[in-house]
């Protein structure tokens, strides 16, 4: 007895302490996020995130039966240049090409698509019930076929949206070099994910690495509980995202919310599905589909999802692929450093079309 009551005193203690450790945690936290999204000077306060002009909206019924949002930008006039197909990254939306859109749509040159993948954005849960890299290369052919049945395409994919251009080439590599005729893989991964940090410590990362095809039934279970207490712990979630998202010491605290938002929107069951098949993907072979077409690979430096190493690994299979380092720079790159992606992006596209 009391040996028990010894027991449950010391436990009540740990959580007393553990309690009180995050209160504080919490309220520097507050503080923290208040100063930065305050701060004078930001340059993309005026900034109407989320809110651009497409000329035509449709949803794409992928073979699984899971509906897309599809988004697309005509170029001022016809024209026979390739259509630019942009395929966001794990728990953001379409809004990832915020700046690309942007500057394309004003040279008025390329016919853009863009979509939400399964479980994202105002897409669908994905049907299928499977959350894999191969059912996202399957939503991608989708949308081709709904959205360009004809001409050729360039594809662009940023993290997750890399990964699903490669699940792609795997599947339909006949498209690549007929049809595709070039890529650009911002901050991605052919395979080395269990590698990486996936956004926590080394420490983290070890231990949680066996728990991932787990989460799947937590997630199931608990998932509004979960999504709940992401609301409650905003704050926190703001930090990291500035943390692993971004290479900047102090990056705009707009672009931070904004992609903070995107990761907020996405449910936990979509986070939780997705992460045992980041974790095991593996796609070296298929790009042995890209050789032969010109390819651009752009990476941040402080890269802590998909590091430069990952990037670099690609090029051993595509020894002829431009490979863009940009320093100071983090996961979501075509936002933190947009100019000097499109710097990089528009002379590639020129280049091949």
């Amino acid at each position: 007895m009391k040996r028990a009551a010894k027991t449950a005193g010391i436990f009540g203690a740990a959580v007393g302490v553990a309690a009180a450790g995050l209160a504080t945690a919490f309220a520097v936290e507050r503080v923290l996020v208040r100063r930065s999204v305050n701060a004078p000077g930001d340059p993309y306060v005026e900034e109407p995130f989320g809110d651009q002009q497409f000329d035509a909206e449709r949803t794409v019924t992928a073979a699984d039966g899971t509906d897309l949002h599809v988004e697309i930008v005509e170029p001022d006039e016809p024209n026979d240049r390739p259509t630019i197909v942009f395929v966001h990254g794990f728990a953001l939306d379409m809004g990832t090409f915020y700046f690309q859109r942007k500057e394309l749509a004003e040279r008025g040159e390329y016919r853009m698509v863009f979509y939400d993948q399964p479980g994202h954005g105002r897409s669908g849960k994905l049907q299928s019930g499977t959350y894999d890299i191969a059912a996202l290369g399957r939503s991608l052919a989708a949308v081709l076929e709904s959205t360009v049945p004809d001409g050729h395409i360039i594809l662009v994919g940023h993290s997750m949206g890399g990964m699903t251009i490669m699940a792609f080439a795997e599947q339909y590599p006949e498209w690549f070099g007929n049809r595709v005729t070039g890529v650009v893989l911002m901050s991605t991964s052919a395979g080395l994910i269990d590698k990486a940090q996936l956004g926590v410590t080394n420490l983290v990362a070890r231990a949680s690495a066996p728990f991932f095809p787990l989460w799947d039934k937590a997630a199931h279970l608990g998932g509004g509980t979960i999504d709940r207490a992401r609301v409650a712990s905003s704050d926190l979630a703001w930090l990291l995202t500035r943390r692993y998202g971004f290479g900047e010491a102090k990056p705009s605290a707009t672009l931070v919310t904004f992609v903070e938002s995107m990761n907020s929107k996405t449910s936990v069951e979509t986070l939780t599905k997705y992460l045992h098949t980041l974790y095991t993907h593996n796609r070296f072979p298929a790009l042995s589909a890209l050789r032969g077409v010109p390819v651009l690979v752009v990476v941040g430096d402080r890269d802590y999802l998909t590091p430069v190493t990952h990037s670099e690994e690609i090029l051993k299979h595509l020894p002829e692929a431009e490979l863009l380092k940009i320093e100071n720079s983090g996961h979501v790159v075509m936002l933190e450093k947009s100019e000097q992606v499109n710097a990089a992006l528009i002379p590639f596209l020129e280049k091949i079309t």
